[in-house]
């Protein structure tokens, strides 16, 4: 794969769609299913997990490229089951979506870019959570202030004063044409950034540190911004097909999505919700070393 020109940034686009406390396992319903159109007439589905139990707040959720919502609900369902109301559209990247041939390469983060705004002004009610994996971990990013390409066609800034924290799950390093390590560095608002020790960039150089480019939004963060990286030993890109590609072989990685799911959860409480004791029981969890590596700035 080469580093420069069009070619490498569509390619790259390819690359994210091929690229412990354990919660209790409760029953999952399916998502309900919302309708939107945006201003041009672009219809929007999006899947809605509805919060169990008292209303904690809303996550706008961005599946990986080629991915779809449905093939996050071990991701998501924690957060629902926790009173985390949980919206996340069908960007027309996904082999699911009926027109994906019309957006090829990178028109499609035109696309992410004009949903997230739609279910901002439609959905949100306020302030929220910008959370995803992989493509969408930049998509959430950029969300809340780290300064991507701004697409054609498409107005500036990409930031949204209403999110307030990010989640982002393995997104890319910085990408020739797409986000800068300057770009990583301008986020604005709290974020938890993770990936695993198999979590292997496609066009890394090959080491035992290719997953390291993953971590980029926050090595690239100035100190004292309340970033968290979370770093999970022998986890992949796909929680071995626990969420974004379900077909793979397997076997799930479980328990280390749990430990996420988790160590996510008290990010929420903490600064989605303000709650110093969650932030203290979030400090608490600090490591830097072992099976799972919890580190702040």
């Amino acid at each position: 794969m080469g580093m420069d020109g069009i070619v490498t940034r569509r390619s790259v686009i390819g690359a994210m769609a091929a690229g412990a406390v354990v919660l209790p396992h409760l029953a999952w319903s399916a998502p309900a299913t919302i309708e939107l159109k945006t201003a041009g007439g672009r219809a929007v589905s999006v899947s809605h997990w509805q919060p169990k139990g008292r209303h904690r707040g809303i996550i706008l959720f961005s599946h990986g490229a080629a991915s779809a919502p449905w093939k996050y609900e071990r991701l998501i369902q924690p957060w629902a089951d926790r009173g985390w109301e949980v919206f996340a559209p069908l960007h027309v990247d996904s082999t699911d979506h009926p027109d994906t041939k019309a957006f090829p390469g990178l028109k499609s983060w035109a696309a992410r870019v004009e949903d997230m705004r739609l279910l901002s002004e439609k959905l949100a009610r306020g302030d929220y959570v910008a959370a995803g994996h992989s493509y969408g971990g930049l998509t959430a990013l950029t969300l809340g202030g780290a300064a991507a390409v701004v697409p054609e066609g498409v107005a500036g800034p990409l930031a949204d004063p209403r999110a307030r924290s990010v989640l982002a799950f393995s997104p890319p390093p910085p990408l020739p044409g797409l986000i800068s390590a300057e770009g990583y560095a301008a986020l604005k608002v709290p974020a938890l950034i993770q990936t695993g020790t198999m979590d292997l960039w496609p066009a890394a150089p090959p080491g035992p540190d290719a997953w390291r480019g993953h971590l980029a939004a926050f090595d690239a963060a100035p100190a004292g911004r309340d970033r968290y990286a979370l770093v999970l030993e022998g986890v992949d890109h796909y929680f071995g097909g626990a969420i974004c590609r379900p077909e793979l072989p397997g076997p799930p990685q479980l328990a280390q999505l749990a430990q996420a799911s988790a160590l996510s959860l008290r990010f929420l409480d903490a600064f989605q919700r303000r709650d110093p004791a969650a932030r203290r029981a979030l400090d608490a969890a600090r490591a830097d070393a072992g099976v799972v590596v919890l580190q702040s700035k």
